[in-house]
């Protein structure tokens, strides 16, 4: 990514922030019982379908402790692309990194695993890939003029090294965001590979809900925060980007100094559905991403009356239900019989090739353009050749 000298990736912009409050109690039972997520996303039920076991999730964010007991043997070797700041032992290293790596796959610790945090897909495994300083950083600002690509960089070093979700609990949103040539190709390249990419889409609600980046750009899942009543939290920013709502509110989570907080902010919601995209793809690896997205849409709890709206997208995810409908959607996934349609829907096209180039079955180019969902997407795009020979029936 090009970055203008203050635009600053290398540091926690509004989308990302958190703000942490110790919890209590630090022992096993109060700590998980405060975890309403697991409660309000059902997460016993999707459970016994998957815990995401198989599926890499690469956390681009501040880093990862990957020593924390809520986390060991479920991160991988990443890499860091700013190169300098804090480093392990400081305060301000990998906490919010971290946090986020805890709600997607935290498997707590202790007898039975019954402290610490619980991730919403215990089993994935975290590839950490450093693009941005803590906002406590004290090297924050000779980053936002020498660090400037990260993101871009990152989310192409994820896909080559086997992420399957992307988790981009980061964003801009100040006076000088735009969108940057090198970041959407950076998110093309992942979703062209198949990956899902799943962003926070902002934590500008009571400014003005300034649109913010990577939420906004093509094919991102961008994720809004809600309460545990389903509620839009107000700091959440509105915007049509929207697709779905998580947990964002009072969210217990995993920090390196070995304590536990409670957070809010964009960045959680957003960690829960990369969270439930890795049950999805563990489930049913072949899904794309933008059956992922399909899914996470239509099974959402708590609908606004009119399907959608800017605040909470399609309402909050529903983890069990999402994985369900998956399944129909992978049942129902073989060709269904196009080539038996004899109308021509598309117009005249462009002059059929001779005799000898037609298909020597009775099938048209429309069977052999592919399943259901390529045909959508040829309507949508326009582009006619692929069935061309379809119409020389």
């Amino acid at each position: 990514m090009t970055v203008r000298p203050h635009r600053a990736l290398t540091a926690l912009l509004a989308a990302l922030a958190l703000v942490l409050l110790p919890v209590a109690a630090v022992h096993a039972d109060p700590i998980r019982d405060q975890q309403w997520p697991l409660q309000t996303l059902d997460a016993q039920a999707a459970w016994e379908t998957t815990r995401g076991a198989g599926v890499t999730v690469a956390v681009l964010d501040t880093g990862v402790d990957a020593t924390h007991p809520d986390l060991t043997g479920n991160v991988l070797d990443g890499t860091d692309l700013v190169g300098f700041g804090a480093r392990r032992g400081d305060t301000s290293w990998a906490r919010h990194g971290t946090a986020m790596a805890g709600i997607i796959a935290g498997h707590g610790h202790g007898p039975g695993h019954d402290s610490g945090v619980m991730g919403i897909a215990p089993q994935a495994r975290i590839l950490p890939v450093r693009v941005i300083l803590e906002d406590s950083d004290p090297q924050r600002r000779q980053a936002r003029s020498t660090r400037g690509g990260a993101l871009a960089q990152g989310i192409r070093w994820a896909v080559d090294h086997g992420a399957d979700v992307i988790n981009l609990s980061l964003g801009d949103d100040s006076d000088s965001a735009h969108p940057d040539a090198a970041e959407d190709d950076a998110v093309q390249y992942a979703l062209g590979k198949g990956v899902v990419l799943v962003a926070s889409a902002g934590n500008g609600g009571e400014d003005g809900s300034p649109v913010s980046y990577p939420a906004a750009y093509p094919g991102v899942i961008a994720v809004a925060a809600v309460d545990r009543h389903g509620r839009r939290a107000a700091f959440s920013t509105r915007r049509w980007y929207a697709a779905v709502g998580a947990p964002g509110v009072d969210v217990v989570i995993a920090d390196p100094d070995r304590r536990y907080y409670e957070g809010w902010g964009t960045s959680a919601a957003a960690a829960y559905v990369s969270g439930t995209a890795a049950l999805l793809r563990s489930a049913y690896p072949r899904l794309s991403p933008a059956q992922v997205k399909q899914v996470l849409e239509s099974t959402t709890q708590d609908a606004p009356a009119d399907g959608r709206d800017d605040a909470v997208g399609t309402g909050m995810i529903d983890p069990p239900a999402a994985l369900a409908a998956a399944a129909r959607l992978t049942a129902a996934a073989p060709t269904p019989p196009v080539a038996r349609y004899a109308r021509r829907y598309f117009g005249p096209g462009p002059q059929a090739a001779p005799p000898a180039a037609r298909p020597a079955s009775g099938t048209g180019a429309l069977a052999t353009a592919g399943a259901l969902a390529g045909l959508a997407l040829l309507v949508a795009a326009g582009i006619l050749r692929a069935v061309a020979a379809g119409r020389r029936r």
